[in-house]
């Protein structure tokens, strides 16, 4: 794993590719899906990344998986149910605007986020793991992504 307070280049490699698949997404096609169902999916997405980010305060995550020197486990709103509410909250918000314009170059920017945040997930825990003693037993108690299922 990484050493604390230090930026590997598999985290910036996870994020060079989580921006790319993500400006590709909103590059390729409209950021408004037209049909009211997959609207109402991307403002979930949204909704949830903002409940995310208030619950845990602005300047307490960090965009690459490694913790801040000042950072504090969070438990609580949706890290109750899921342990990575945010990027659960990037797929809701882009799967409708893949499906509302699709194409198979937008699905393959789609496909390359998910793999890239699984295997991003899987490296942050690790150093959660090291950072936070109670970090296993929280791992217990929930979900990565998706309850009952992830």
């Amino acid at each position: 794993m990484g050493s604390f307070g230090k930026t590997s280049w598999q985290s910036l490699l996870f994020v060079f590719i989580q921006f790319f698949s993500l400006a590709m997404i909103g590059l390729t096609g409209p950021l408004i899906p037209d049909s009211s169902l997959l609207l109402v999916i991307e403002l979930m997405g949204l909704g949830l990344g903002l409940w995310a980010v208030a619950t845990m305060r602005v300047g307490h995550f960090n965009i690459t998986p490694e913790p801040l020197q000042w950072s504090k486990l969070v438990s609580k709103g949706p890290y109750q149910l899921i342990r990575h509410p945010m990027y659960l909250a990037l797929l809701l918000t882009t799967l409708p605007l893949v499906i509302a314009d699709f194409s198979l170059i937008r699905l393959g920017f789609w496909v390359t986020l998910l793999i890239d945040l699984v295997f991003k997930m899987g490296y942050e825990e690790g150093l959660l793991e090291e950072r936070f003693p109670g970090y296993s037993q929280y791992i217990e108690s929930t979900a990565r992504i998706i309850p009952g299922i992830y």
